[in-house]
């Protein structure tokens, strides 16, 4: 079976101590610190990184080989409230998207991206989501 990568950047940071990180501890594999292209934003106490293609721009988080790929990201769409039974637009809609190692090396990986309206929200320019004041 061919590996299936995540990369997070918000409260699935190792750093971040939310609860549900503890689903990665036990059931992935942390590959290395990453960035994907895309712009960041505070939507709450929790971010939303968008897409960019501005090649500056950059998203700051992890990538993790998951072990059991079909429990780690049927519990994360049920956390990050996007797939089947969610009202649409979802918050959040997951896909395959290449992130980049800090070694230069390209992973395919899934990730949860933001998907509403990004007026009235906080772009967050360092795109490291740990490094807020307050979450």
């Amino acid at each position: 079976m061919k590996d299936v990568f995540l990369f997070v950047y918000g409260t699935l940071r190792r750093d971040s101590e939310s609860d549900m990180f503890y689903l990665l501890a036990k059931y992935a594999n942390f590959v290395g610190e990453a960035t994907y292209q895309g712009k960041l934003y505070k939507i709450n106490y929790y971010p939303g990184a968008v897409p960019s293609k501005i090649t500056s721009d950059e998203v700051i988080g992890e990538i993790f080989r998951l072990c059991d790929p079909n429990l780690v990201l049927s519990r994360l769409d049920q956390y990050e409230e996007c797939g089947t039974g969610f009202k649409e637009p979802t918050e959040y809609i997951r896909v395959l998207q290449d992130v980049r190692l800090l070694n230069g090396e390209i992973y395919s990986a899934w990730i949860y991206l933001y998907n509403r309206t990004l007026c009235n929200i906080h772009l967050i320019p360092s795109g490291d989501f740990l490094k807020l004041e307050h979450h």
